[in-house]
């Protein structure tokens, strides 16, 4: 593991929404998230470093559904519903918030842009869902050269061994270690966004 890794000049907080806390897993870990995506926000915006909330927000209109949800004809997460919110005592202070439609949060997003603007080449990832949301975007981050480091006590997935098989994937395949927050020490990055 690098210092790049785990000094991360952004964090990527991914889907803390009421919609993806409706399933019984998740809802187990939703305190423990929310206490573990607060404090890591209030220490990278105390470093000077870049919060991003990423939110998944769908059409009601089905125009912006993904596959699954057009087959199973129920979407979650739609634009103006209180499923779409974040989850009760999120507070990630000045963040920027990023919306998207898929699991990764840079396919079709400003995020990209945003992270190069700011001169983010490292970043820290928090939320839900690991193999999911969290590992496309994690995935994605690493085709656009940049390194990542997985927050374990601030993720969780709505299947256990799905989370921990994701986890072995991304530190295997793509070098990006899963570590407590506690020692995630955030650094300003070269530019404000």
């Amino acid at each position: 593991m690098t210092p790049t890794q785990t000094n991360p000049s952004a964090l990527l907080i991914i889907d803390m929404q009421q919609d993806f806390f409706n399933d019984p897993e998740l809802d187990g870990h939703r305190k423990q998230l929310v206490r573990a995506c607060n404090a890591l926000a209030a220490s990278a915006h105390e470093a000077g470093a870049l919060v991003v909330e990423v939110r998944t927000v769908h059409d009601p209109d089905r125009s912006t559904w993904a596959l699954n949800m057009l087959e199973d004809g129920q979407g979650m997460t739609l634009e103006g519903t209180p499923g779409a919110a974040p989850v009760e005592g999120l507070d990630l202070g000045e963040s920027i918030i990023v919306t998207k439609t898929r699991d990764s949060a840079f396919h079709g997003t400003r995020l990209t842009d945003l992270l190069a603007a700011s001169g983010v080449r490292n970043l820290a990832v928090a939320g839900v869902s690991t193999e999911s949301c969290v590992a496309a975007t994690a995935t994605d981050a690493y085709a656009h050269d940049v390194h990542v480091v997985l927050v374990e006590d601030a993720i969780a997935a709505t299947d256990p061994e799905a989370h921990d098989n994701a986890l072995d994937r991304l530190k295997t395949q793509y070098r990006q270690p899963a570590v407590p927050s506690d020692r995630i020490q955030f650094e300003a990055g070269r530019a404000t966004a």
